[in-house]
């Protein structure tokens, strides 16, 4: 049987990975200011990340409808059309309570179980609620042709496989050493893996993503919606869970091809959300503050050329005279001189 331990995440980490969490660390900490400083539009980008949830999610199992049913459900309509429909407004449920309830959500083998019943119960589906009792495979249609990718835990292990999982994760999150943003992925590669139930393993994999994240501190899927993201990457998506999976059974996977995937999809939603922020607190502000928003936000060194760049309708005059009075105040630092030089917040 399958053996789980995540403690080689305590020093086995490339510098590749690191630099992305060390980014996403600094965004997600300028993120919780502009939140408390413009409330009204973050409302908004909540409602909007759940409709793509509700949406990507679905879309990676080729579970569809309209546009406009998928407004109507994520609005609250609870009258399905289709068989699709059903399933829709079943994922549509346990997202908003993990939104709303993630806090008080034991992450454990119970709360797996009742969180998928829950996704499955609008459709009625008989093995909601339930483990496996027959084999099941992870395939692929190319040229036409159908062929096995991957052959999960058998059902007489799944259960089993799952508590030993869960007692893994468990012990590395208490290790102060081991990132929460690599044992994720590490947790969520494995439960794909052991692939427990006869249906709804995709999505109950991104639900519990977004729950482990929110437990972990990081609310970036309420504003950005990390399915839909993902449905965006699906290539990537099915070539680092084969990449990683890949001699599974033998203890002998490398993860590191899914933790780069969904650190990378993570940080692309942290600078989605960074981006839609100034946009539209740039329409606020005059000239000058933009200016000045942009300099004290950089995650990198930035020149007066890329300024004029990301502000076409501020003068270069103006620029001069922005970085020159932030300069004497000792708010942002200069590096090199002339054409070469950089600015950076102090």
């Amino acid at each position: 049987m399958r053996k789980f331990d995540y403690s080689f995440l305590e020093d086995k980490v490339s510098s590749k990975i690191l630099n992305f969490v060390s980014s996403i660390y600094d965004i997600k900490g300028k993120e919780s200011v502009r939140l408390a400083n413009n409330p009204n539009l973050f409302n908004k980008l909540k409602n909007r990340a759940i409709r793509d949830s509700i949406r990507g999610s679905n879309a990676i199992e080729n579970i569809h409808t309209t546009e406009k049913r998928i407004d109507e459900i994520a609005s609250g309509d609870n009258n399905a059309i289709t068989h699709s429909e059903e399933e829709i407004i079943g994922y549509r449920n346990v997202l908003n309570d993990i939104h709303t309830y993630h806090d008080t959500i034991i992450f454990d083998k119970t709360s797996i179980l009742s969180l998928h019943r829950q996704l499955l119960d609008i459709a009625k589906e008989d093995s909601r609620g339930k483990f496996k009792t027959e084999p099941n495979v992870i395939s692929e249609r190319k040229n036409g042709k159908q062929s096995v990718v991957f052959v999960p835990t058998p059902p007489k292990e799944v259960e089993e496989s799952l508590d030993q999982a869960l007692l893994a994760f468990s012990s590395a999150l208490n290790n102060q050493n081991i990132n929460p943003l690599l044992l994720i992925p590490c947790f969520i590669l494995d439960f794909l893996c052991i692939h427990p139930f006869d249906d709804g393993n995709g999505r109950m994999s991104r639900l519990l993503t977004l729950l482990l994240l929110y437990k972990s501190g990081f609310d970036i899927g309420r504003f950005i919606s990390i399915e839909n993201m993902i449905n965006e990457n699906k290539g990537e998506y099915y070539r680092t869970l084969q990449a990683s999976s890949y001699r599974w059974h033998e203890n002998k996977n490398d993860y590191e091809p899914f933790i780069i995937y969904m650190i990378q999809i993570l940080y692309e939603c942290y600078t989605k959300l960074d981006e839609n922020v100034f946009s539209q607190i740039d329409k606020k502000m005059s000239k000058s503050e933009r200016i000045k928003n942009l300099l004290l936000n950089a995650f990198v060194p930035v020149s007066k050329k890329t300024i004029q760049d990301q502000l076409p309708d501020v003068s270069e005059r103006l620029i001069e005279m922005e970085l020159s009075k932030l300069l004497k105040a000792d708010i942002i630092i200069k590096i090199g001189s002339y054409k070469d030089a950089m600015y950076y917040r102090k």
